[in-house]
């Protein structure tokens, strides 16, 4: 019985008024269409090139710059008073993040405690009461309704801070006993700090294939894209295990309502006033991956979506400030670097496709295909770089290629969430904030 394509093939050919159509107009026309997509196939090619070209460098940068900077003895005299906040919904992991924090070696005359509860689940809302009973250093701040998302929760937390700096945790993050010094320190010994950075750290990176891509995605931002900004002296938050002077968030108007990524939106602004971030790099803090393809595909979404809706409410005022000066402008532009890829990928994908479909008909030559593809793929290949190296750095190195098995199945997939969430905000279509699953097994 004969195929789909050799009826159609069949039916077309039969006709004679068809076949002098198509070589009279029809192939020029597909001939010229062939020439357009494959010259815009090529010049996203290109583009990726010098794209990948850059993260090549900054890997090869990070592999021999060695952040050997020591940290100052931490000063109890000195020590400002500090506001912990946990912002949080329906999570109980947030209980365990709360308790850690009471733990801290910080003197405890010198911080507070504070839970951002937005949960409609009165169970939780209760555990989390019972826990601040207990503890005096611990104080729960309710919200009857999860308006403006979690900048929306931490802006009502803002007004019962009592501290001069805000440090802030996501639910699930395990900060250590001494975590609360030496984020503060820099604060203590330079006035200008306007923000502090630690690095953070999965306890659950080779849970499964998701764990391991969902990891290696922040790491390759915390070992190669902050460790480049820190060596020309800023950097960027990241939304959890980060420090805010108070005092410049309210100048600068708080966090932004709203924002699917406050952090960066919020960065942005401080690049805008010429405020100083530090990373610190040696300074670790443990939390969740998403171990759940779906939750992973949620969080790229939603932080591709809150990164490009950011850049978009404050690139035009950095880049064409006349008093920032150009370095920072360009350093300004590497926390959102990482989303041309994927884009330009999808118009890899979709021109080259244009472009087959549009060719002359003939027989496909295979070698040559998987040959063109195979050095495409090795010149396009800087991010699969820069994910190695950040293995290495992160002393994972083992995991390699069930990191890449990982990026070539589900990191497929995640590409595609990313290009979602990418154009959704250019098309200002709005987006929710997904919340993801976590493992509470260890909370009583």
């Amino acid at each position: 019985m004969p195929g789909i394509f050799e009826i159609i093939n069949g039916l077309w050919t039969s006709d004679p008024e068809i076949v002098s159509w198509y070589v009279s107009q029809g192939r020029v026309l597909l001939d010229y269409l062939h020439l357009i997509f494959d010259s815009m196939f090529y010049f996203f090619l290109y583009m990726a090139i010098v794209f990948t070209s850059i993260y090549l460098v900054l890997s090869i940068f990070t592999v021999f710059f060695k952040h050997d900077k020591k940290e100052r003895k931490f000063d109890a005299s000195k020590a400002p008073f500090v506001t912990i906040q946990i912002p949080t919904r329906n999570e109980l992991v947030a209980l365990r993040c709360a308790k850690r924090c009471v733990d801290f070696d910080y003197p405890k005359d010198k911080y507070e405690v504070l839970i951002g509860d937005d949960s409609d689940d009165k169970s939780i809302s209760n555990k989390l009461k019972a826990f601040a009973e207990k503890n005096k250093i611990v104080r729960v701040i309710k919200r009857a309704k999860n308006i403006g998302f979690k900048p929306g929760n931490l802006n009502k937390m803002l007004e019962h801070s009592k501290g001069e700096i805000l440090v802030i945790f996501d639910s699930d993050f395990t900060p250590e006993k001494d975590f609360l010094k030496r984020i503060i320190n820099p604060f203590i010994y330079d006035k200008d700090v306007a923000a502090v950075q630690a690095r953070w750290k999965f306890s659950n990176f080779s849970q499964n294939m998701v764990t391991m891509l969902a990891s290696t995605i922040v790491y390759i931002f915390h070992h190669i894209v902050l460790i480049f900004l820190s060596y020309f002296g800023t950097g960027s938050l990241c939304g959890s295990a980060e420090a805010i002077r108070k005092k410049d968030l309210i100048r600068l108007g708080r966090w932004k309502s709203g924002s699917l990524t406050e952090d960066i939106e919020y960065s942005l602004r401080m690049h805008k006033n010429n405020k100083k971030i530090l990373y610190l790099p040696k300074l670790e803090c443990y939390n969740e991956a998403p171990h759940i393809a779906t939750d992973l595909y949620k969080q790229q979404m939603r932080w591709a979506y809150g990164v490009i809706t950011s850049y978009k409410s404050n690139i035009k005022g950095i880049l064409f400030d006349s008093v920032i000066p150009a370095k920072r402008k360009i350093l300004s532009l590497f926390a959102g670097f990482g989303y041309v890829m994927p884009v330009l990928i999808i118009f890899m994908f979709a021109t080259g496709t244009l472009s087959f479909l549009t060719h002359s008909p003939g027989p496909i030559d295979i070698p040559r295909f998987f040959s063109e593809l195979g050095i495409n793929v090795v010149l396009t290949s800087g991010i699969l770089i820069a994910s190695l190296v950040a293995l290495y750095r992160e002393k994972k190195i083992r995991y390699v290629f069930k990191t890449l098995l990982a990026s070539f199945s589900v990191g497929i997939v995640t590409t595609y969430y990313v290009n979602k969430g990418i154009f959704r905000s250019m098309m200002k279509k709005p987006m929710q904030w997904y919340m993801l699953n976590k493992d509470s097994s260890d909370v009583e």
